[in-house]
């Protein structure tokens, strides 16, 4: 596998993570908001607002928190790989010692184990990569993809807030009551929960059952707390 096709596989884990990460958040908490409000409510009209507030409000948190979170860890790397910059021109010998250890752990000794460091460490470019990814366990972070990364999650996290409130969009044409559109609701969000889990363990590794129902049943409990704590200020009837 050549560099292009590893590069290509990382950008690709990347945006499923992306978009998983985006898709399931924002489900969950509009879900869990659209229940709470639909519990507390039996106004549409409020329901909606309330809906539509959460899935734009978190459609751009999302994407914030993304685009930080890229920036800040290349950050961090960068300060690391000065960092051991600084310590291989300051305490050389330490440093080889600790590229010597990294590869004795893996296996290499005697003769072959020397060679190895000495070839490493001849280059201060390969010194430092090693280094960075064997050490500290780092690697660098595009951060011209942190703006792209943010906007699939945000993308990703409006298209999953929208789902759990699309019954009560549809509430009047279907001839829906709102205590239906809240299990229409619970169903669909609970089957796209699912078909996530398992396209995630498709993906990667795993088993795609195990990873369906997981996510699902963990999402449902998580914005069933909405609901619950709605009932707590139900409007009176009448």
């Amino acid at each position: 596998m050549d560099g292009l096709e590893v590069q290509e596989q990382h950008k690709a884990t990347s945006n499923l993570r992306d978009i998983i990460l985006g898709g399931q958040d924002g489900l969950v908490n509009v879900l869990g908001i659209v229940l709470g409000l639909a519990a507390a409510a039996v106004d549409l009209r409020i329901i909606l607002a309330g809906g539509l507030a959460a899935t734009f409000a978190e459609s751009v948190s999302m994407a914030a928190v993304a685009y930080t979170s890229r920036r800040a860890e290349q950050s961090f790397y960068e300060s690391e790989l000065e960092r051991e910059k600084r310590e291989i021109k300051e305490v050389p010998e330490m440093e080889v010692e600790e590229v010597r250890e990294i590869y004795r752990k893996k296996g290499f000794s005697g003769k072959l184990l020397e060679d190895v460091v000495a070839q490493i460490t001849s280059n201060e470019e390969v010194w430092l990569d090693e280094m960075m990814k064997f050490e500290l366990g780092l690697q660098s972070v595009e951060t011209k993809n942190a703006l792209g990364s943010a906007l699939v999650v945000g993308i990703a996290a409006l298209v999953g807030s929208l789902i759990p409130l699309t019954p009560f969009f549809v509430l009047s044409f279907l001839k829906l009551s709102i205590p239906q559109a809240i299990w229409t609701s619970l169903v669909i969000s609970a089957l796209i929960l699912f078909i996530v889990g398992a396209y995630k363990a498709k993906a990667t590794i795993g088993d795609w059952k195990k990873s369906g129902a997981e996510i699902a049943v963990i999402g449902i409990i998580s914005a069933l707390v909405g609901y619950v704590v709605g009932q707590f200020f139900k409007a009176p009837p009448g």
